[in-house]
């Protein structure tokens, strides 16, 4: 069986990208088709890689205005050629489940949510800080994109959500059924520590992630709290930070294990559409106190594994953070709970989504024969 992955573009690392390598492991044979890649921003290992790139790679400024060519992207997808494929696996947030497959493939779509910035348009526009002309004129070209969104949706044969809220939208933008599988995460042996006298929060620091209020919070608590990571709203969250917050950077494997396992617990004020950070922090035996939304709805569990808080104010985060120091938290069984998202358990459920597809297949196929000889 010959096998395809295509993925929206390369340009920037985040948890699609983590979800592709597992992918990528499991079918170390078949290229990875994107719009656009950037190997100066992606890990080195992706240099080894079989990435075949469309014609956008050579449109003039495309690694600064890549936003900017959004209405190009539906074509690029549709370009590329897939007819010696008999099975794709797009990793989509927006273009890459529109790609064309021959009659008789199967395509099956690990989506990371539908396409943020045509469906949620005031949403995206806040969360990147889009403004000026681009800013002005997306609003009136969206018309499009939703529809070329809904039609492409059709060249699915299977979607897999990766998680409740993107299920959701799923079925309520394109009107079909989903498979929910959680991101992978890459647990580590368990060493429990004994917690130290100090909050974590962190990874990429842009806008919606809403650190600001995990940074308010306990600036207004008087309690340590550790930033890790770095980004474009670094200098404004620095200048809101209160003397008991600590920003450390980048920093590598070894070093955010050791942070994971030995804070008080991990804190995510943001809404994330899935969310890998805080399974991390699980996976040492940390509790999660997180906003109530997207993702966190599927691996936090009040009361055993974290608490959540309601209203993305920096009170009612304090409160919560407050009231989980009366709470008792069993990192074992925090522990427990997080290996059910651990990599092995991913790639057994996607393997089980493709067998179902084939087999599908298979019998649809079986069926058009039988019809044809009557």
């Amino acid at each position: 069986m010959q096998i395809a992955l295509v993925h929206d573009y390369l340009n920037q690392y985040g948890g699609a990208e983590r979800v592709l390598e597992v992918l990528h492991a499991m079918f170390p044979q078949a290229p990875i088709y994107t719009s656009i890649y950037d190997a100066e921003a992606m890990p080195n290992e992706y240099r080894s890689w079989d990435i075949r790139t469309s014609f956008m790679q050579k449109l003039p400024g495309w690694r600064k205005h890549f936003r900017k060519y959004f209405l190009l992207y539906p074509s690029a997808f549709e370009h590329f050629d897939l007819s010696a494929y008999d099975l794709v696996i797009s990793s989509s947030s927006a273009y890459a489940k529109g790609v064309i497959t021959k009659p008789g493939a199967r395509h099956l779509c690990y989506c990371h949510t539908p396409m943020r910035f045509a469906w949620r348009t005031d949403d995206y526009v806040k969360r990147e800080q889009i403004s000026g002309i681009f800013g002005a004129i997306l609003p009136f070209f969206l018309t499009y994109l939703r529809l070329w969104d809904v039609q492409s949706s059709a060249r699915v044969d299977r979607f897999i959500a990766n998680s409740r809220t993107v299920a959701d939208r799923i079925g309520h933008f394109y009107k079909r059924p989903s498979t929910i599988i959680t991101p992978p995460v890459e647990l580590q042996p368990f060493a429990p520590q004994p917690a130290e006298d100090f909050y974590l929060a962190g990874g990429r620091l842009v806008p919606y992630k809403r650190l600001d209020l995990a940074i308010k919070a306990c600036t207004k608590l008087g309690l340590p709290l550790v930033i890790f990571g770095d980004g474009r709203d670094r200098a404004e969250l620095e200048k809101v930070a209160g003397p008991s917050v600590r920003f450390v950077g980048k920093v590598d494997d070894a070093s955010l294990r050791s942070l994971y396992a030995r804070c008080r617990a991990y804190l995510m004020p943001g809404e994330e559409d899935a969310g890998i950070q805080p399974l991390e922090a699980m996976g040492a035996g940390r509790p999660v106190i997180a906003y109530k939304a997207g993702g966190a709805l599927d691996s936090v569990i009040e009361g055993q594994t974290g608490r959540f808080f309601s209203q993305q104010t920096v009170e009612d985060l304090a409160n919560a953070i407050l009231a989980s120091q009366n709470n008792h938290y069993d990192p074992t069984a925090i522990r427990a709970h997080a290996e059910q998202f651990a990599r092995p358990a991913f790639e057994a459920r996607i393997r089980a989504e493709i067998e179902m597809l084939l087999n599908e297949g298979s019998g649809r196929m079986k069926d058009e024969r039988l019809e044809q000889r009557a």
